[in-house]
């Protein structure tokens, strides 16, 4: 193995395994591990062809400021390249990132600009048009444009499809992947048009993006939403070349993220969104051939940037992704029950600190108080505030000086109304089932409820 000279040596020549424990029909099914670039994700490399490019055609400046319109890996990227070469750089976000690449760009030194994910382009509020803006208003400034710039396919001719051909022996068949600036699809396909005619290029596209429409030759419908990240689109990027995609398989959200789960339960395999996306659309490939095929697809970037989200049951509950057996009353609207070991309890010989940072940690704003498996009390947010208002020392007092006890219970078969009723009176949705704590229903909760049916 060899020793870099810097990270951005690190770029580049990732992986491939082959996946045995999956149903590939005829089919050898191969993933390329881009989530082993530095930053997580096969956008590592797009972000150091964009700046390279930008410095050999004298377009950036020592000291200037990159602005770049991301789902968040590109943007990993392009913060990773800016910082080891002394620029600025400010990513304009869509609203529905996960907070991990977030976090991850704010602390490469990125600047954040968040913006609506409900809008499409035209619009003053879409992601790339506030990007364009902003380069427009900032001097010395270099808008990035991964959608346009001929540096994103680029990247992929020259370094992916190689090394994929290199890896597999010239021996290959298919390739899925998906599009989100399409420098990947289209980059791929010209290495592949030259080099090996043959392989099969395969979009894989979530539901609601247009673009599998376009590559059967459908008038496209309504634009929808959906979870994935960093694939889809709601028009035909510059720098996609749909002629060269063979075929376009959608895949929804419920089956994207619960693939990329099975990829970690059965072969150990950590991916984001977009990687089980792409892997169902690989499965429902290999399995509708005749013939024995070797195709590859990719894990795109690391699900460690998905923790909070589609690795979290409770996220998944919220979004209707995970099902529990309906029970058809108000335990159906409790996302953490008691008698799964999910509930975030405290005792009440325990410490109002205690409380506190239960709170912080598990990002919720009450706590049922257990003695033994007996609900004796809740402590929220406003009993912390007026425990140790004036008086930081009452940190160290028991929960039991600050609780609630004065409870009001609902039975699973109360009403909507009647839960509706507690939280007018501002009290805790409590839920019992003949004196046994069942768990509580937040405002949130009822929410996600009520959302639910609207979509049923």
């Amino acid at each position: 193995m060899s020793v870099y000279d810097n990270v951005l040596a690190a770029i580049g020549n990732t992986p491939i395994v082959e996946l045995t424990r999956f149903d590939t029909g005829p089919c050898r099914l191969y993933v390329k591990l881009e989530n082993q670039n530095p930053t997580g994700s096969i956008k590592d490399r797009i972000a150091l062809s964009l700046i390279e490019a930008a410095e050999r055609e004298g377009k950036i400046k020592p000291g200037g400021t990159l602005i770049e319109a991301t789902a968040g890996n590109t943007g990993l990227g392009l913060a990773l390249v800016a910082a080891q070469k002394g620029y600025k750089l400010i990513i304009v976000l869509p609203d529905k990132m996960s907070q991990e690449k977030v976090l991850h760009l704010k602390a490469l030194g990125a600047q954040t600009h968040m913006t609506r994910s409900d809008v499409g382009k035209g619009h003053p509020d879409y992601y790339q048009d506030v990007a364009a803006r902003l380069a427009s208003e900032i001097p010395n400034s270099f808008y990035v444009n991964q959608f346009e710039n001929p540096a994103n396919p680029l990247a992929h001719e020259t370094t992916t499809g190689p090394e994929i051909w290199s890896q597999m022996g010239h021996q290959l068949d298919a390739v899925v992947c998906g599009v989100g600036s399409g420098g990947t699809v289209t980059g791929l396909s010209r290495f592949f048009a030259r080099v090996a005619p043959h392989v099969d290029m395969v979009l894989a596209d979530p539901a609601g993006s247009i673009l599998a429409d376009l590559v059967a030759g459908r008038e496209p419908g309504p634009v929808g939403s959906w979870l994935v990240e960093g694939i889809g689109e709601d028009f035909v990027p510059p720098n996609c070349d749909l002629d060269a995609v063979d075929q376009a398989i959608t895949i929804d959200d419920r089956e994207a993220l619960h693939t990329a789960r099975a990829l970690l339960a059965e072969e150990g395999l950590l991916g984001g969104s977009s990687t089980g996306t792409l892997l169902a659309a690989a499965l429902r490939y290999c399995r509708a051939q005749s013939e024995p095929k070797r195709v590859v697809t990719f894990v795109c970037d690391s699900g460690n940037k998905y923790l909070s989200k589609m690795y979290n049951d409770h996220w998944m509950y919220d979004q209707g992704l995970l099902e529990r057996p309906k029970q058809n009353n108000l335990v159906d609207l409790i996302a953490r029950r008691y008698a799964e070991g999910s509930m975030v309890t405290v005792r009440p010989q325990d410490t109002l600190l205690q409380a506190y940072r239960n709170m912080r940690l598990h990002d919720v704003s009450q706590l049922p108080v257990m003695d033994g498996e007996r609900l004796v009390g809740v402590i929220d947010e406003s009993d912390l505030v007026f425990a140790v208002h004036g008086d930081a020392d009452s940190f160290g007092q028991p929960v039991s000086t600050a609780m609630v006890t004065a409870l009001e219970t609902l039975a699973p078969d109360a009403s909507l109304d009647a839960l509706r009723a507690v939280f007018a009176r501002d009290r805790v949705a409590i839920v019992e089932d003949a004196g046994r704590f069942v768990g509580l229903i937040t405002r949130i909760d009822l929410l996600n409820h009520l959302r639910k049916r609207l979509e049923e």
